[in-house]
């Protein structure tokens, strides 16, 4: 049997780069996938697709209410849920003067407050409607994708780097409340990943210089590096970690 089989995971940003890869992670492992994205994702074909349930969803436009009912819809469909992966998150870059607060509260919807509601609700559901019973003893396990910004300040990405220290901020926090209720709490801060956010970066001469020489492994990762740690936070053997914040980043706050 694969690991996740009979297991619904719930994956938000889940049509590319570390969305895409976590949730054909999944599948390859058995679990059907709940797929959230504004886009299409193409690469999940064949028979992975008849366990994709891919669901257009603008987190950036949706209230705790919203959230509550997509929910409460998804079990309908699937009888339970799992695991949920808040990967979705968006950045807007500008110096720190000149930032607005239309970007502000964007970059904040997306990031930190969607997750969190999204989160209450899938929670709500566990302990209010039922879902525990259902685990048959397993525990729900929430995995949410924080960053090297987590820890860190970075430039020109105020609001990106706020929404990740909270990330951080509420899984400690949630997993304070929720560990005695069979619910494991915890994230993934990954490193310099080459995904379509980091592009810029990455075409920078300077820059991407800059960053490859304080990488101890020595290159950029690869969304896939992120899938198989997410994997293991929502299965049975991460059943003892809570809280925690798992650096995946060639060993950059190492060095």
């Amino acid at each position: 049997m694969a690991r996740f089989d009979s297991k619904v995971i719930v994956v938000t940003g889940a049509s590319r780069g570390i969305g895409g890869s976590i949730a054909e992670a999944f599948l390859r492992e058995g679990a059907t996938v709940v797929g959230l994205a504004r886009t299409e994702n193409k690469d999940i074909t064949g028979d992975l697709a008849k366990r994709f349930i891919p669901i257009a969803y603008d987190l950036g436009n949706a209230s705790a209410e919203q959230l509550q009912k997509l929910v409460a819809d998804t079990v309908k469909r699937t009888g339970r849920i799992d695991g949920l992966v808040n990967n979705a998150g968006i950045i807007r870059r500008a110096p720190s003067v000149d930032f607005t607060e239309k970007d502000w509260d964007d970059v904040l919807r997306v990031n930190l407050t969607s997750p969190f509601f999204l989160t209450q609700a899938v929670a709500r559901w566990w302990l209010k409607d039922g879902g525990r019973e259902k685990a048959g003893g397993c525990r729900l396990k929430i995995v949410n994708i924080a960053s090297m910004l987590s820890f860190q300040g970075g430039i020109t990405i105020p609001a990106y780097t706020a929404s990740k220290h909270g990330i951080a901020g509420i899984t400690k926090a949630l997993a304070n409340e929720w560990a005695p209720l069979a619910i494991n709490v915890n994230a993934i801060a990954p490193g310099y990943i080459a995904t379509e956010n980091t592009r810029p970066l990455r075409e920078n001469e300077t820059r991407n210089r800059q960053i490859l020489e304080r990488i101890p492994q020595g290159g950029w990762g690869d969304p896939s590096d992120i899938a198989g740690t997410a994997m293991f936070l929502a299965s049975k053997d991460a059943d003892y970690l809570n809280g925690a914040v798992i650096n995946v980043d060639g060993g950059w706050l190492a060095r």
